[in-house]
């Protein structure tokens, strides 16, 4: 049977290729950092979720070593049985605090916080309300649930309003919006106030997925909704230790405290998945004590994205609007961005190509991420290896 089988496998291989959209994977030699090994020639690293630069830095590393040390490598184990450790619950306090909610919930990583969350709180009497640009998990994790499913245009208000009512005609119970607090492929920030403020109107709840905004967005850099001034206005928060709070692995959810009690009880994802390994947890908790301690990382990240955004504005790219550390630079065609990530690559900076089905047909780009561990110098060597690049093809 399985001739058959990989000859349909392969076609379907054959099509991607075809089509431009392999993705390949470079192997890494080094530790993630702002500058990485890639076969055998050091490169500048810009495609790493690595906001604030904590992915090696030495406090963290510190911290995840002497989490090995003191706890273990891993639990072997879910958390209701024999897998949590006053360790696991010290972190999601200090999430808890952090974020201004009730409680957290921690998960192996953020898609399983969100595959968990819909099927937990929703039923078939129920509504979610979702954002066109979510990310794949929150997608999937909507698939997951019975809850009448309606979607509205990206940040648009007036169409979420729209949806809602919808909602209303059908009967719906319970209501839950669902938003990314930023749009990963974008860099564009969710208007979350004015989100909250339709919730208020039409009895709804409000979550969002902050995993590209926690740590660095924000006054203190608690996220989208301290950004957008509701922090004591949204109900239930997935979010990720594996970008700005250290890199390494994890996700949780902080909530309402009924719904992360509920959470426990019921979601699967935490229920049958071991516990989040114990080096995982001390390295976070001490990421999350640099963000509270140390602002010029965050004011760093904000004066390299300023001065890349308005490099290449001057070079004559094309880039979406924003001030967030994610500055895609449009090609718009797949073939065209690909031929210039590898260009990059000869020049010595890495990039990535993003075209469909990652972002929609003709809005191929390169998609480049700020970052505080980069120098004032590796961000001019990145500008000008865009101003080569862009002349060479």
């Amino acid at each position: 049977m399985y001739s058959a089988f990989r000859e349909h496998l392969a076609g379907q291989l054959a099509e991607i290729d075809a089509a431009g959209l392999t993705k390949h994977e470079r192997l890494i030699t080094t530790p993630q950092g702002a500058h990485v090994g890639v076969a055998q020639r050091e490169l500048l690293n810009l495609c790493a979720n690595n906001y604030l630069g904590l992915a090696q830095h030495p406090a963290v590393n510190a911290a995840a070593a002497e989490g090995l040390r003191d706890w273990g490598y891993g639990m072997a184990s879910v958390r209701f049985i024999c897998g949590t450790q006053t360790l696991h619950k010290q972190l999601e306090q200090r999430l808890s605090t952090f974020l201004g909610m009730d409680d957290t919930i921690l998960y192996p990583s953020c898609f399983d916080a969100n595959g968990g969350l819909f099927e937990t709180l929703l039923g078939e009497e129920d509504a979610v309300i979702s954002d066109e640009l979510n990310h794949a998990s929150i997608i999937d994790g909507i698939r997951l649930c019975k809850a009448r499913r309606f979607r509205y245009r990206n940040n648009d208000m007036a169409d979420l309003e729209a949806q809602l009512q919808a909602a209303d005609a059908a009967g719906a119970r319970f209501k839950l919006i669902t938003t990314d607090g930023v749009f990963s492929m974008d860099g564009y920030i969710a208007r979350l106030d004015e989100v909250c403020d339709l919730a208020d109107r039409y009895g709804a709840l409000v979550h969002f997925d902050d995993c590209h905004a926690t740590g660095f967005l924000g006054a203190t850099g608690k996220g989208t909704h301290e950004y957008r001034g509701c922090m004591d206005r949204v109900d239930i928060i997935t979010g990720t230790l594996g970008k700005a709070l250290g890199g390494a692995s994890g996700g949780y959810t902080a909530a309402r405290q009924e719904v992360v009690d509920l959470l426990r009880q019921r979601s699967r994802p935490y229920l049958f998945s071991n516990t989040v390994a114990p080096p995982v947890v001390a390295g976070a908790i001490k990421a999350l004590e640099l963000v509270e301690s140390e602002p010029t990382l965050r004011t760093r990240l904000a004066d390299n994205t300023t001065r890349f955004r308005e490099g290449l504005q001057a070079l004559g790219f094309e880039l979406l609007p924003g001030e967030h550390p994610i500055v895609p630079v449009m090609l718009h065609d797949a073939g065209a961005a690909a031929r210039f990530a590898e260009a990059m690559l000869t020049r010595g900076v890495y990039v990535v190509a993003f075209s469909f089905p990652v972002v929609p047909k003709g809005r191929a780009r390169i998609r480049t991420q700020m970052s505080a561990a980069l120098s004032t110098g590796d961000i001019d060597a990145a500008l000008h290896a865009f101003a080569e690049t862009k002349a060479s093809l």
